[in-house]
């Protein structure tokens, strides 16, 4: 099976961090690697890319996830274990867009799909979503949608 850039890149990593005697750092692209093996069970068939940073996302996003429920209990030693994770998990999404550079992605697709209004928004989305995949927020991404087609 030929193996993308990112999987390659995450291979790689792992093997240094056993080596390094990194625990946090391997036990994290573990994680990763787990996630990955089990979405390509789902749908059966190797991830593209575009996938992979989709996995690592939603990794991301529960890790926030927790990092607020942990705060809410307050228990710092698991806010700081978990702040480690995230930034080794936000190491391999691409540079993030800004609000403006997402606002600039949206109405090339608005403008592509000949969106008028608040009904539109399906097409638009559906169009907009795989393009940003991993460089944006998706509920950034829908609240701009919304804001820019009128709600």
């Amino acid at each position: 099976m030929e193996q993308t850039g990112l999987r390659k890149k995450l291979g790689d990593d792992l093997k240094q961090a056993m080596k390094a005697g990194d625990t946090v750092r391997r036990s994290v692209i573990r994680m990763v690697m787990s996630s990955i093996n089990n979405a390509e069970i789902a749908k059966q068939a190797a991830l593209e890319e575009g996938d992979i940073l989709g996995v690592i996302a939603r990794d991301i996003k529960q890790h926030h996830e927790s990092i607020d429920s942990f705060k809410q209990g307050k228990r710092p030693d698991l806010v700081a274990r978990e702040e480690a994770e995230l930034a080794i998990l936000q190491s391999y999404l691409p540079q993030q867009l800004t609000r403006d550079e997402i606002i600039n992605e949206v109405r090339q697709v608005v403008a592509a799909v000949g969106a008028q209004g608040p009904g539109d928004k399906g097409r638009v989305m559906q169009q907009l979503m795989p393009r940003m995949k991993g460089r944006a927020d998706g509920k950034v991404i829908n609240e701009i949608v919304t804001e820019l087609l009128g709600k």
